[in-house]
């Protein structure tokens, strides 16, 4: 005979939706967990990347500001040696530009020596550059000065060359003058052939070719207001009828020079006794040689001073 059903002599037995319902409960948890870690890993390892960004940022931006330091060091070393070229351009140029250099030689001094103070500094702060910079700038700009009053001290002696020439050439002019008004001038000039007659030597002009025997120059020297008292020497040129200088060393013929200073041979010199502002009349200049006169026209020259101041000519038939 069976026993009677009873709680006591049976185990409770489990629900099986029970237990379905507790087990995701617990994957669950391990999910949870496993994204935490995760998230917690992703977070500190982009909390130590950025420390790590933050320190490469922090030594490049070191590296730049060296290199930024380095390229105006360098920078203002040109324009410092560039404007010690000019300092050294300027001097010597004017005794009175000189003079304003060494006044300010105590100042220029005292700046080029801090400047160059701080650019053999190898560890020049951003603040000493900054300081040399300004030096470098004031003293281009006193060098910009000192070039603008050498231009203008140029310029004012090249004035002053200009004007002294102009007053030498003017007084050169004048002394020209002078001594061109002091040349003479001669005038009613007459050249004819002279026959010396045999018997008693008496003279007779012709204009026949084979009878003259000498050519005779005559002329009158004009008054001169501003000719020196005195001796003056004048050359004669006499040129045949074939255009040849008559001429004969031993006749006193000779050279003298013009007046643009050309050599010029002359037949013949005279010199006369000159008062001032007093007129010479019949000057008589003869020359005579034994060869022949050829036919035709004969001229004559007078200089004076390499000026010529007369001529005159006459025909031989």
């Amino acid at each position: 005979m069976s026993e009677p059903f009873s709680p006591q002599n049976h185990p409770p037995q489990r629900d099986p939706a029970s237990a379905e319902r507790s087990n995701p409960k617990r994957s669950n948890a391990w999910i949870y967990l496993a994204i935490i870690a995760i998230l917690i890993g992703i977070n500190i390892y982009l909390y130590l990347s950025r420390n790590d960004n933050k320190g490469e940022i922090s030594e490049q931006n070191l590296v730049s500001n060296i290199h930024e330091v380095d390229s105006s060091k360098i920078k203002l070393q040109l324009e410092y040696n560039a404007a010690l070229i000019r300092l050294d351009k300027l001097i010597g140029q004017n005794k009175q530009l000189d003079n304003e250099l060494k006044k300010a030689q105590s100042e220029l001094q005292q700046s080029k020596a801090r400047i160059q103070q701080i650019l053999n500094t190898d560890g020049a702060t951003a603040g000493e550059l900054a300081e040399a910079k300004i030096l470098i700038r004031n003293l281009n700009t006193k060098l910009d000065s000192y070039e603008k009053q050498l231009a203008s001290l140029r310029a004012l002696n090249r004035k002053i060359i200009k004007e002294r020439d102009s007053v030498v050439e003017v007084n050169t002019e004048m002394h020209h003058q002078v001594e061109l008004g002091k040349v003479l001038h001669a005038s009613n000039i007459r050249l004819s052939a002279i026959n010396l007659r045999r018997r008693g030597g008496r003279e007779v002009p012709t204009t026949r070719a084979k009878r003259a025997d000498l050519l005779r120059v005559k002329f009158d020297i004009d008054e001169n207001r501003i000719a020196d008292e005195g001796n003056s020497d004048l050359n004669i040129r006499i040129i045949d009828a074939e255009e040849n200088l008559l001429s004969n060393i031993a006749l006193g013929s000779g050279t003298f020079t013009t007046e643009d200073g050309k050599p010029i041979n002359y037949s013949v010199s005279k010199v006369i006794y000159l008062k001032k502002a007093e007129p010479i009349s019949d000057i008589v200049v003869d020359w005579q040689q034994t060869a022949e006169y050829p036919k035709g026209t004969y001229r004559v020259e007078i200089y004076h001073k390499g000026y010529l101041i007369g001529k005159g000519s006459s025909i031989l038939r």
